[in-house]
């Protein structure tokens, strides 16, 4: 089996692809840099754009992953459902499976969700809806970590310092879920 993952620094947090490769005796190819979009990945003036839409046309993949931004779902959903979007399209032309990796809201009381200015229930509700959108618009699968890192007992242990990136705790997590998400599929 071979992934594309697409995204930053929430993909490569603690090892996150090993562990996935790992998890699921796969192949796990990373195109990621800190902080980008998904709309670099569209763009072939760019290293991850020029690296992805090569790999696209000229690799099989079983699943490509797509991981925004980590605010983008809820602050600019137009945006981030249109890079989904085109990027699920290429994916299914190139007869792989899109995965939207949904990602979690900002650690409750963190600065940067101050910044915001949201709580975080907000945040959660909106990159939740916008996840879901985006896997329906683009015939993909829902890798539902937003959910997972919500409904934990204790949430805050998830998160590392920042209160943005995952704890070595919260990537796991989101290591079991993309896995399960992609064995539900019942091509692993």
């Amino acid at each position: 089996m071979r992934i594309l993952m697409l995204g930053n620094s929430l993909t490569t947090a603690h090892g996150l692809p090993d562990a996935l490769a790992r998890e699921l005796g796969a192949e796990v190819r990373v195109h990621a840099r800190g902080g980008a979009r998904l709309a670099e990945h569209l763009n072939p003036k760019t290293r991850n754009g020029a690296r992805t839409l090569a790999a696209l046309e000229r690799e099989r993949w079983d699943f490509v992953v797509l991981q925004e931004m980590s605010h983008a779902p809820a602050t600019t959903p137009a945006a981030y459902l249109a890079s989904a979007s085109r990027l699920c399209a290429l994916s299914h032309a190139a007869g792989a499976v899109p995965v939207v990796y949904a990602t979690w809201a900002y650690r409750d009381g963190c600065p940067r969700l101050r910044r915001l200015g949201m709580t975080y229930s907000q945040m959660h509700a909106a990159m939740h809806d916008e996840f879901a959108r985006a896997a329906r618009q683009g015939d993909a699968l829902l890798a539902d970590a937003c959910d997972a890192f919500w409904g934990v007992a204790d949430p805050a242990a998830l998160y590392a310092p920042d209160g943005v990136h995952p704890s070595e705790a919260g990537a796991l997590l989101a290591v079991r879920v993309l896995a399960e998400t992609m064995r539900s599929a019942g091509s692993v």
